[in-house]
């Protein structure tokens, strides 16, 4: 029924697959114990995704399918991160220390979208403002 792989892309894909797994090593090694224990953190947890479908499916107003919803919760999952970082980088940068306050995340979120250009729906008027005073 599926196209059997070839060999040379077999050894092709595990070649890949133990380069990834050392490049991982190596990247864990350089860690501190402060961010060893955040990466943890993040792997252990997953946004819900009955929670997820749900908000999807009011935004869109249809009927989402649950493979959808855990694709759209595992990229919310990596824009988080990626928002939680750069807070803990403006912390760090204006001196502070302890848990993260929402002026650090506001300015983690408008650095993002200066990066990335504009984050949220394609028609600014309906889309709904985040991280907002």
């Amino acid at each position: 029924m599926f196209p059997a792989m070839a060999d040379d892309d077999y050894s092709a894909q595990l070649s890949w697959q133990s380069q990834s797994k050392e490049n991982m090593k190596v990247l864990m090694d350089n860690f501190t114990p402060e961010q060893y224990d955040r990466f943890e953190a993040y792997r252990r947890h997953a946004l819900p995704k009955q929670a997820v479908r749900k908000v999807v499916q009011q935004a869109l107003g249809q009927q989402v399918s649950q493979p959808i919803a855990q694709i759209i919760a595992g990229f919310s999952k990596v824009f988080v991160g990626e928002v939680v970082e750069k807070a803990r980088a403006v912390q760090s940068r204006r001196g502070e220390n302890g848990p993260l306050s929402p002026d650090h995340l506001r300015e983690a979120y408008r650095m993002y979208q200066q990066e990335t250009g504009r984050v949220g729906a394609a028609r600014p008027v309906r889309a709904k403002r985040i991280f907002v005073r």
